[in-house]
């Protein structure tokens, strides 16, 4: 008996679909389809697909491209797509990398700990459809973006815990890639040097964030990310005083 293949949807750095090992080529209208349904965790009425999907189309028209698109991937011979009446879905039997990575952020988030989730920041350092920037796909990567920034940062604090403190390096170096400007991400970074007793690197980055946040922000770091060096570097207020005292 010739078991099914596994069917896959990968939103994570690029579309794909596969079919086992087999990678199978779809027109664009059937890559957007297949990539809004498998966004959605439960069933959507055609006429918000198809509307979400051609925005800038009549309702005839767009409803008739839905229909395309259907017929497109139905040519495919996989079973891809549930249509109930009215509604459809994702066929329950396709498995979604967006979706795992989601489940693994909220494990995380919930107070997973060390022996009941691998810890690996390496599944959580791609971005939702990076090409893409239609609305409906800009709206979900921004929340998965933010949803894996607090992953990573939770999954930081696990390690450093746990004493795993190379693991600890990449989850908070996977936070501050993901997002330079976030001061927490580099606040647990430092945190990580500072534990491996590397001061020097926790000196560095400090810098470097204040750098970075003065000139793309305007502003320095606040009072927690100073705390967390204060007796290792000069910081300015400190600094400005200490000339004052000397000049009286």
């Amino acid at each position: 008996m010739t078991l099914p293949k596994e069917i896959r949807v990968s939103l994570l750095d690029a579309f794909e679909l596969r079919c086992g090992e087999r990678l199978v080529q779809l027109p664009m209208s059937a890559r957007r389809l297949l990539a809004f349904l498998a966004l959605h965790q439960h069933p959507v009425y055609r006429v918000y697909a198809a509307g979400m999907l051609w925005l800038e189309t009549r309702d005839e028209r767009a409803v008739a491209n839905l229909r395309s698109a259907l017929w497109r991937l139905r040519r495919t011979g996989l079973d891809l797509v549930e249509a109930r009446g009215e509604q459809l879905r994702l066929a329950p039997s396709a498995s979604v990398d967006l979706r795992d990575a989601l489940s693994y952020a909220h494990q995380l988030l919930a107070g997973a700990d060390c022996r009941n989730v691998e810890l690996d920041a390496t599944g959580l350092t791609r971005e939702l459809l990076p090409d893409w920037y239609e609305d409906w796909v800009l709206v979900e990567r921004e929340r998965y973006h933010q949803l894996r920034l607090h992953a990573l940062e939770a999954m930081t604090e696990r390690l450093l815990r746990a004493g795993e403190l190379a693991g600890a390096l990449e989850a908070a170096l996977a936070a501050v890639v993901g997002d330079p400007l976030r001061e927490s991400a580099h606040r647990l970074l430092i945190t990580v040097y500072l534990a491996e007793g590397n001061d020097g690197d926790a000196i560095r980055q400090y810098h470097f964030f204040r750098r970075l946040v003065g000139e793309r922000l305007g502003l320095a770091p606040s009072p927690l990310m100073d705390d967390l060096v204060r007796g290792l570097v000069a910081l300015p207020g400190e600094a400005r005083t200490a000339e004052l005292r000397a000049s009286a």
